[in-house]
């Protein structure tokens, strides 16, 4: 379905850009300048070493607009890993809401914005980053980051990674559009290890909360148990301890 590409070189923004297409349209650059993550945060995109992706998605036209919505971020989290599984044979784990990790460090994010100010959300924004090369990621955060040819210990063929990325990414759509929720569900939680059982700290609008994760329910909320009760996170910062 992605049958338009516009790759640029240099760009503030894939998301910004790609805000103004149309569905099915993908936006792809060598460099980003002020590429952002979830909650404001700077997205390093050094020129020629990393993915830097947005597509635009429709979920407003699902049999099921609202889940299809809420569980976007979750299914193309699924579709990357995937992707790079088959383009990189590299088992990818999945962390609440939108972060792939590899070796027990970040690998890549994604950040899905509506591209329509007010009223129903008719076209989204599917922005997602990948650290391919080692100088994907600065030294400040080297600790804590990775890319895939750190992981695999040879070259990775970006090309390929976004050709695998686009092809699974059309394929879980097409299960958002038709309502294939419990597949996108199951599969997200065959990656997530930590989605059960891990100790967090919940950055709620009241202040820090610590608990255990419990999974997801059927809309991709995190279910947190605190004590003896459970809540649903649908926003705030997650602290993974």
């Amino acid at each position: 379905m992605f049958d338009r590409i516009t790759r640029l070189d240099t760009v503030a923004s894939t998301n910004d850009v790609a805000a103004a297409l149309p569905e099915g349209a993908v936006v792809l650059a060598e460099r980003q300048t002020a590429g952002r993550g979830r909650r404001g945060r700077t997205w390093f995109s050094p020129p020629g070493s990393g993915l830097y992706v947005s597509v635009v998605l429709a979920p407003a036209r699902a049999t099921e607009p609202r889940r299809a919505t809420l569980l976007l971020t979750l299914a193309a989290g699924v579709a990357i890993a995937d992707a790079i599984d088959e383009a990189a044979t590299l088992r990818v784990d999945l962390k609440w809401p939108n972060d792939l990790y590899a070796g027990g460090k970040k690998l890549g994010g994604i950040l899905a914005e509506a591209a329509t100010a007010g009223g129903p959300v008719e076209r989204v924004v599917l922005g997602f980053g990948v650290n391919v090369a080692r100088a994907a990621y600065p030294p400040d955060v080297a600790d804590r980051a990775t890319s895939l040819e750190t992981e695999t210990g040879g070259a990775v063929d970006r090309e390929r990674v976004l050709q695998a990325s686009l092809a699974a990414i059309a394929r879980r759509y097409d299960d958002l559009l038709t309502g294939r929720f419990d597949v996108i569900l199951d599969a997200w939680r065959a990656r997530a290890p930590n989605a059960i059982g891990a100790r967090v700290t919940w950055m709620s609008g009241t202040g820090p909360v610590d608990g255990v994760t419990d999974g997801i329910d059927a809309d991709g909320a995190l279910r947190l148990r605190i004590g003896d009760r459970v809540e649903r996170v649908v926003a705030g910062e997650i602290v993974w301890t």
